[in-house]
């Protein structure tokens, strides 16, 4: 069965790869878990999309991830509102997602939030919160996120 990796499989592949697995594999493994989808050159099509943006939003070298460093050390005032309760918990979490949108939103560049590392993988309470942006083996950027109650 020739298939198209929509996401990263282990031992397999990366997304955009075009792969031929056993029929059951594919079957009932992969397609029913959104992991591929069946090749043909509408895939493809969608495929080449899917590229494009993984190139859009890798960082391209040293050089660049330096460059994308100081672009987001030296943002100001990255903060993000959230509804709370009176003792100033969150209802919910602030995500990855959350703090990749904030800095998008504060005028910095897009990053993926893969490589946003938060204080306990979710904040749960207001306050100022130190974000490490991993964008190269060698250079991580760090920011603090305001979260304030909306």
């Amino acid at each position: 069965m020739k298939l198209i990796l929509t996401a990263d499989v282990d031992n397999l592949g990366a997304p955009g790869d075009t792969v031929e697995v056993k029929d059951g594999y594919g079957r009932n493994y992969l397609l029913p878990r959104g992991l591929a989808i069946v090749a043909t050159r509408g895939a493809q099509k969608q495929v080449d999309g899917i590229r494009r943006a993984q190139e859009a939003r890798a960082v391209r070298g040293l050089d660049h991830a330096k460059e994308l460093k100081a672009a987001i050390e030296g943002l100001e005032g990255v903060s993000l509102s959230v509804k709370t309760s009176a003792a100033g918990k969150l209802f919910g979490s602030v995500t990855a997602t959350d703090v990749a949108g904030a800095i998008k939103a504060a005028g910095g560049p897009v990053v993926d939030k893969r490589n946003l590392e938060l204080p306990k993988a979710h904040i749960k309470n207001t306050g100022k919160h130190l974000i490490v942006v991993n964008l190269h083996p060698e250079v991580a950027a760090k920011f603090h996120l305001n979260v304030v109650a909306a």
